[in-house]
């Protein structure tokens, strides 16, 4: 266990920036005195979101990093952003990990070329908590390589299962390949061919699964391209909204249904809970050499404050470290 966990914040990323992180930090912080936050960005500005003295720790960075620029050109020009200094700090290990709501492929782009990948691991990829039936499950990549290959989808499989192994306590984490059918023959020549590397695994891999069978279980990691992965989360992302609205307009119809929706509020209240996409924020860049956590660029506080919880989790359990340590051991 880590005595003490030291976290940076990119302050000045996503849609709302300070004005969200600051707050974040300050009601996370109180809850955790063995936490360590870094407020990394603009002093001036971030200083003018604090209306009581803090302990908070800000660490200067000049530059931003634009929510629509291109992230080669975030990498090569802006080497003090937020986002930067953020990631360079957990490669100088003054930060355990860093937390940014800023671009995702600046992001991704910085850590790759700052922190590297671990050794047996081509690619990152992002990974988040998705919800199901039962509780939730883990599922990557969600965005980092829309085009990947067998062995791609096989490293993605491996840096799931620890994950779930450790973050959950689940001692042999179910697999499943996300595909268009269950059978055999369905999918793609790389599907089929990532299927039969993880059939020779040691993982406790299923097989595929379908899109309706993501929010069933039937595995505790679900594996898939960045493309199939991200269209896949964001249809569920929309179709949960979409199911609030619904109920909203129902109970709001007519004087009846105000009634039956003021006696049915606890149960509304809490299948809007289970199903807010705020509660699973925080998408972690997983196969790199440190913890880098991206939460969701319209983040509020409460989904920044879930994304600084997965941060710390990820150091608590030492995850890099340990998905290196079971590469070495397929490899024996």
């Amino acid at each position: 266990m880590v005595e003490r966990v030291t976290i940076a914040l990119d302050a000045m990323g996503g849609d709302a920036g300070p004005s969200v992180v600051v707050p974040a930090a300050l009601a996370f912080s109180a809850r955790h005195p063995n936490l360590k936050l870094l407020l990394v960005g603009k002093r001036e500005t971030i200083q003018s979101h604090f209306h009581t003295d803090t302990k908070l720790e800000i660490i200067d960075a000049s530059e931003i990093v634009g929510m629509d620029e291109i992230p080669g050109d975030a990498l090569r020009k802006k080497k003090d952003s937020s986002l930067r200094v953020c990631v360079n700090l957990v490669k100088e290990g003054r930060a355990d990990a860093c937390v940014s709501a800023g671009n995702t492929g600046a992001l991704m782009a910085t850590a790759r070329f700052v922190l590297k990948t671990l050794p047996g691991i081509d690619r990152p990829a992002i990974m988040a908590i998705v919800p199901t039936i039962e509780d939730h499950a883990h599922m990557l990549d969600l965005g980092a390589n829309s085009d990947c290959n067998a062995k791609n989808l096989f490293q993605f499989a491996i840096m799931g299962s620890v994950v779930a192994s450790e973050v959950e306590n689940i001692s042999s984490p179910r697999v499943g390949l996300l595909n268009i059918g269950e059978e055999d023959i369905k999918g793609n020549d790389t599907i089929r061919e990532a299927a039969n590397l993880l059939s020779n695994s040691s993982l406790n891999y299923i097989g595929f699964i379908e899109g309706d069978s993501i929010s069933k279980q039937k595995a505790d990691v679900i594996v898939a391209d960045g493309f199939s992965g991200n269209v896949a989360l964001k249809t569920m992302e929309g179709t949960a909204n979409l199911l609030i609205n619904y109920l909203k307009d129902a109970f709001r119809s007519n004087f009846y249904s105000r009634v039956v929706g003021a006696l049915a509020a606890p149960v509304f209240n809490s299948l809007s809970e289970q199903v807010d996409p705020r509660v699973y924020n925080g998408a972690v860049l997983v196969g790199l050499n440190g913890i880098v956590v991206k939460s969701h660029g319209g983040a509020d506080q409460l989904a920044f404050e879930r994304a600084i919880q997965t941060a710390m989790v990820e150091v608590e359990k030492s995850v890099p470290k340990k998905i290196h340590q079971f590469l070495l051991e397929m490899e024996q």
